[in-house]
């Protein structure tokens, strides 16, 4: 006979570090349901809560997983509305290397990196020498557990994987590893990433209390464009700007081309997810000319920014309009440097992003805080001038100002000089 799954696990988003869940538990099996939640994943932060946090961002997922296989076995669950939500949207990573892979292929790769991520933060992998090649993050480890191996790895987060081939011994694999990255060899591990630390701090703990007597902190949402706004700018466009010409080669496209000949732009009207490229804009040197730059633009962009991006090509400014950093500093926008990139955030909302080695997308303005999780993403190629990128720039900021922007203090005006009353003239005798 098999006690009975007397338990009631409520989960919810973390109300600080989504999507990363939090799991509640309750009633007198409440230990057997925990059992099941640890075997998903979850770890104990508290007498009655527990949290899934992952490196692959994907816990709404795997929460889902977890609810269905406890109510299989008779316990109660209970799923917060915004948690939910999360697990009815199927997002994708904006910035995912392979996009050839499906969905449930992504989901592969990314459970494999965690698996990997479990081992190394679990002492079962030891890293032993660590490496940047240029493009990834390398290291060399051994396992101390089950059939000893030893490998060497590459990427972080969501894309660190093993590489095909594995040593017999480890002084083979520490000697193959100096060959490939010579001077560039560091000791140990490399140091956590920023989703690395909030993932171990999380599954840390935090006392109950922050869970139940708290109210989750509301996120800031940036601002999204709203459906049918980008076809009535595309409308404004030809009926008021009698410069651009309208061409339809397709059903689903709209090709704007501008009377100079070197500026053209296209709309998708099949656009509807946050991912999907609805705008295409390029400059080109001359009618027959080499494309100079170009830009795409995602669905839920906001009007006011596309409109920044066509009124410059059609009237680019001349005088200069200074850099894009100093119009963010002066908007009192966060900076942060990167190893390769700087990015300018204003809470949590907007972020600019430069990354000047880059090509195809040397700067991106996203709203956010986390590129792989957008509602919406503008990249611009190098060659984009700067003057364009200063006006985005601004108009970001009067889109969304920052809170942290300081107040001038009023200028002490000087005390005003009373004014005597006029003389009484005085009468002769």
């Amino acid at each position: 006979m098999h006690a009975p799954a007397d338990a009631h696990v409520h989960f919810a988003l973390h109300p600080d570090h989504p999507p990363a869940v939090i799991a509640i538990t309750s009633g007198p099996t409440s230990d057997a349901a925990r059992s099941h939640l640890h075997d998903a994943g979850f770890r104990s932060t508290g007498p009655t809560t527990m949290v899934l946090a992952r490196i692959d961002r994907e816990e709404p997922h795997y929460t889902a997983q977890a609810a269905q296989l406890l109510q299989q076995y008779g316990f109660t669950t209970e799923i917060a509305p915004a948690l939910q939500e999360e697990i009815d949207t199927e997002w994708t990573w904006g910035n995912y290397p392979m996009p050839w892979c499906t969905r449930d292929e992504i989901r592969e790769v990314s459970a494999e990196a965690q698996r990997i991520h479990d081992d190394i933060a679990e002492g079962r992998l030891i890293i032993h020498l660590h490496a940047d090649d240029g493009h990834n993050t390398v290291a060399v480890g051994s396992y101390s557990t089950g059939v000893r191996r030893h490998v060497h790895l590459h990427g972080e987060n969501h894309m660190r994987q093993e590489n095909d081939t594995a040593f017999a011994t480890e002084a083979q694999a520490v000697a193959e590893f100096h060959r490939l990255y010579s001077v560039a060899v560091r000791p140990g591990p490399a140091p956590h990433t920023d989703l690395e630390q909030t993932v171990r701090q999380l599954l840390a703990g935090t006392p109950p209390a922050t869970f139940i007597e708290h109210a989750p902190v509301p996120s800031v949402e940036p601002p999204v464009a709203e459906p049918g706004e980008h076809e009535a700018l595309l409308q404004d466009l030809f009926d008021q700007e009698r410069q651009w010409e309208r061409y339809r080669p397709f059903d689903e496209t709209t090709i704007a081309s501008h009377e100079s000949l070197t500026v053209r732009a296209e709309f998708d009207h099949e656009a509807r997810h946050r991912t999907d490229v609805a705008w295409t804009i390029a400059e080109y040197d001359g009618p027959v000319g080499d494309r100079l730059w170009h830009a795409t633009l995602t669905d839920g962009t906001p009007v006011d920014l596309i409109h920044t991006v066509l009124h410059h090509l059609d009237a680019p400014p001349l005088a200069t309009a200074g850099e894009a950093d100093d119009v963010l500093r002066e908007a009192g926008w966060h900076p942060a440097s990167h190893p390769a990139r700087t990015t300018w955030t204003a809470a949590d909302a907007i972020t600019f992003e430069h990354t000047p080695h880059a090509t195809a997308d040397r700067w991106m303005l996203y709203g956010g805080n986390n590129l792989d999780r957008a509602a919406w993403t503008i990249r611009l190629s190098a060659g984009v001038p700067h003057t364009l990128l200063a006006q985005l720039a601004s108009t970001a900021a009067e889109l969304f100002p920052s809170p942290t922007r300081p107040i001038p203090k009023p200028q002490p005006q000087p005390a005003a000089i009373p004014r005597l009353p006029p003389p009484v003239p005085t009468r002769r005798p």
